[in-house]
């Protein structure tokens, strides 16, 4: 991971502060990922209900970086026995473990503590390195933690200048749990933003590249999705620049709780 900072979780373990996100990049999803590996990319995220866990374990085979060079990510749906789905995520990846396990999404009538647990005792044999959830509220992760004194490294949530909660960064902030940011590009939806571009022009980027840089200097953990090379090669090129105080006031500003998905579930 040589190049790309780290954070550090409340377990102590270190996570590289960027990575690339494979949801709907099932076409080549060997080949993308292999280029991601090449370019220097860190960590991959990947679910069981994304298809592309096979390709991403094909990749890391073929591309001869070390496994402890590349943090994975993968998740346990709420209808799955979480245990028993993260070994078979495993046997897809073709891995002996993964860096970090979460809960996709909570299930409809509760916080799902039979999944936490499940991710629990996966974490303790050795399975998952650390554990979290994904688009979960305060509430939720409140009720996981009452249950079993485990507190998630990540919650893993839309988060974008455009949509993300005050609240959330708060709570976050005082339990000690990364933000880590799907869709941070707004799946394309806001580049054109005049805002946007006019701060990116001041800098002489890209929109997506702001985009990306407003939430490491935050301490959010963008994973932005590519499938082609030159957004790949854009999207981490985004540690040679700072963007200034005054311009992420006025990033920050832009918020209108906006989703990609028609609103913020953890919102």
């Amino acid at each position: 991971m040589a190049g790309i900072p780290l954070l550090k979780l409340n377990t102590g373990n270190m996570m590289p502060v960027f990575g690339l996100g494979t949801w709907q990049l099932t076409r080549d999803t060997a080949g993308t990922v292999a280029y991601a590996l090449k370019l220097g990319y860190p960590m991959i995220d990947t679910s069981s209900d994304y298809g592309t866990q096979p390709g991403i374990g094909r990749a890391i085979k073929k591309s001869g970086v070390g496994r402890g060079s590349i943090y994975i990510v993968t998740k346990v749906e709420e209808t799955d026995d979480a245990y028993a789905r993260t070994k078979s995520n495993l046997r897809e990846l073709g891995l002996e473990y993964v860096d970090l396990m979460l809960i996709h999404r909570p299930p409809f009538t509760a916080a799902g503590q039979e999944l936490w647990d499940g991710l629990i005792q996966a974490k303790h044999e050795g399975l998952a390195r650390d554990i979290g959830v994904s688009n979960y509220s305060t509430g939720l992760i409140d009720e996981l933690i009452a249950a079993s004194d485990e507190v998630p490294v990540v919650n893993q949530i839309e988060w974008s200048p455009f949509g993300h909660s005050e609240e959330m960064e708060k709570y976050c902030d005082e339990k000690e749990i990364i933000i880590q940011a799907y869709s941070p590009l707004t799946r394309t939806n806001r580049l054109e933003d005049e805002r946007l571009v006019q701060i990116a022009k001041k800098y002489n980027r890209t929109s997506a590249q702001i985009l990306i840089r407003w939430n490491i200097q935050q301490g959010y953990v963008p994973i932005p999705k590519a499938n082609q090379r030159k957004h790949l090669e854009e999207d981490i090129d985004v540690f040679d620049f700072e963007i200034s105080k005054r311009d992420l006031i006025v990033l920050n500003g832009l918020n209108e709780r906006y989703s990609a998905l028609g609103s913020l579930p953890y919102a």
